[in-house]
């Protein structure tokens, strides 16, 4: 008999990996939705595109169906299933290397979010509007930096994985994940920085449509 998704949360992780093996959809799906957001993440980092983001997420997932009953526990689930999203997606690199047909890495693309999470009640439309061209600039830097760095600092940064669920899940050693994980923060602030100097010059800007409104009310007053 298949047990209501309500029971099976976070403390009843093995019931969940049991009935999944046991080719229960249901729990499969509840499955997805716990991991789903963090995996896309995931995907999203390696690839730098959202399209092939998804379509690695679905093919990982595919093959969690498939194999799910060979995990026996020796890392946490969520570990598990970041090295095969990884796998799938390296696979989806080096299958695009040889076709010459790499994704183009500077188009921005839009990118839609895994989940939506809604702004608060009370903010206001230029609010969102900030937080979404916010969220735009760091996707774009975090994008520029090279793909070891880009990962690592989504896993440790973004998903909050500790040192050694990272190295667990890239297959390295925690002392590169450290490494790359502090160069990748430096890069970005770097970044971030010259995007700041940039703005600074046009903060308060008086041209256009100001200067010719107090030019002609002064105008008008003489």
């Amino acid at each position: 008999m298949t047990l209501p998704l309500a029971s099976t949360g976070a403390s009843d992780e093995a019931s969940l990996i049991r009935r999944v093996a046991e080719g229960d959809r249901s729990a499969f799906e509840s499955l997805m939705r716990q991991h789903n957001r963090r995996l896309y993440r995931l995907a999203r980092a390696t690839l730098r595109d959202a399209k092939e983001a998804e379509d690695a997420l679905q093919d990982a997932y595919l093959q969690v169906w498939r194999s799910i009953g060979q995990f026996r526990g020796d890392a946490a689930l969520f570990t598990w299933l970041s090295r095969l999203v990884l796998n799938v997606c390296l696979a989806r690199l080096r299958r695009d290397s040889r076709r010459q047909n790499v994704v183009n890495m500077v188009q921005a693309t839009s990118t839609p979010e895994a989940e939506h999470v809604p702004a608060a009640e009370s903010d206001r439309p230029d609010q969102t509007l900030a937080r979404g061209q916010l969220r735009e600039l760091l996707e774009r830097k975090l994008d520029a930096l090279p793909e070891g760095f880009r990962v690592v600092f989504v896993l440790r940064s973004v998903e909050d994985m500790s040192v050694e669920e990272t190295a667990l899940a890239l297959d390295i050693p925690q002392a590169t994940v450290r490494s790359r994980h502090f160069r990748a923060k430096s890069l970005l602030r770097d970044a971030l920085a010259q995007e700041i100097d940039l703005a600074e010059r046009d903060v308060f800007d008086f041209g256009g449509e100001h200067c010719n409104r107090v030019v002609a009310a002064v105008l008008a007053r003489i």
